[in-house]
Order: structure tokens, then sequence, then C-alpha cells
């Protein structure tokens, strides 16, 4: 991950230690008595993530508890995004000083069936998706592209983005992706001047897709 995200961001990747790392009471008080094993890891694994990264811009090793809607709570001052996947979790922060808000997310590299397409897909993306050169699963890609972009928005707008509300074209070539926000929910979005367009980074490998973006400080 720390390859497709600006200085200004902190990252850290989990290590196997970390699936079973230590959570602060805070944390822990997140976490129902009927979570099953597979969600206390990702949880805590993407705390102790979240801490590491934080030591790394200089900020104490704080508790990053869940909201409501189980988006992490960073410290004041502090952006941030946390994702896993299986045998994976990544959390990236930065200081808002310097950040507005940052999204990352890692999926699975594999093809995706046309039902779950269409939720995803518009049909020009989808149409875009066929063209692109063959070997990748391109869908997957827009999919993690997606979920970044609806991180950033997120914690700057405070509403959460549908699949359709922002159309995606990736670029193979640079590994880069451009995400160009519904006018609609533009128009109903609860704060001035919401992002209206979302850049950010791709990276593929056999078994893993990962995207980053990011805002800068405005």
């Amino acid at each position: 991950m720390r390859d497709l995200l600006p200085p200004a961001v902190a990252v850290a990747v989990a290590g196997p230690a970390d699936w079973t790392g230590e959570l602060l009471p805070p944390e822990r008080a997140c976490l129902s008595d009927r979570a099953v094993q597979s969600r206390r890891r990702d949880f805590t694994a993407g705390r102790v993530c979240a801490r590491r990264a934080m030591a790394a811009l200089g900020v104490p090793p704080v508790a990053v508890p869940s909201a409501a809607d189980r988006s992490p709570v960073w410290p004041a001052g502090v952006v941030g995004a946390i994702t896993h996947t299986r045998d994976y979790c990544a959390a990236a922060v930065a200081r808002d000083a310097e950040v507005r808000s940052v999204g990352i997310d890692a999926e699975r590299h594999r093809e995706l069936d046309a039902g779950v397409r269409r939720l995803i897909c518009l049909p020009e993306e989808e149409e875009r998706c066929a063209r692109l050169p063959a070997g990748t699963a391109w869908p997957a890609v827009l999919f993690s592209a997606k979920e970044s972009i609806y991180k950033v928005w997120h914690p700057v707008v405070g509403t959460w983005l549908d699949f359709h509300d922002a159309l995606v074209e990736l670029d193979p070539d640079a590994g880069t992706f451009t995400a160009r926000i519904a006018p609609a929910r533009l128009d109903a979005a609860p704060v001035a001047r919401p992002p209206a367009l979302v850049t950010g980074r791709f990276r593929v490998d056999d078994a893993l897709v990962r995207t980053a973006a990011v805002l800068p400080s405005v």
C-alpha cells in the first residue's frame, strides 16, 4: 500500500503477529461478545496497524474505536482508513493539516459474476472494462477503487455513496483511476463544495488488488 500513497501518509501493513495483537479497552468495547473469530482478527489487525501508522507520524498510541456505522474514529488532527481482506490488512493515516481525507482498499484478485458486476458497475464502466487488456479482473479493480473513493468521501461529506454514485475510469498504463461523483449526490450533499472529482492509484498482482485515494488539504 505504501507505493500508492504520498509521503505525507503513513502506512502500516499487518504482519503475522498483528492479527492476534492487543486491543485497547475502547476498542474491545466495540466488539460484540458474539463476534466471530474472523471479525475479531480483522478488527485487531486493523487497530494494531492504525497505531503503528500513527506512531510513524509521532501520534501517541491512542485507541481507534468504531462509530455506529463501523468506520474508524480517529483522534483529533488525524485522518485515515483501514482495509482488510483475507490474510491482508493495512492502515493509512495522515495529519489533517496535510491531507483532507484518505481511502484505501484491498480485495482478492478474482473474476466477479454477472450479478455482482451489475451491482457495482455502471453500464459505461462495464463496457470500458471489457475493452481493457486481458489478464486482469478489471471489475474487481473497479470495485476496490470505489471502496477507496467512498472512504475518502464519507469523512468529508458525512454520507455514504452507492456503487452507482461514482463513474470511475481506469488507466491501466498509469495505474490510476478517476472518479466523477454523480451530480445528484453533489446537489444533495450536506456540506459546501463536496468533492466532485476523486483520483487515485491501483496495483494488481496474482492474488490482490490494492487501491488508494487521497483528497489534499484545502
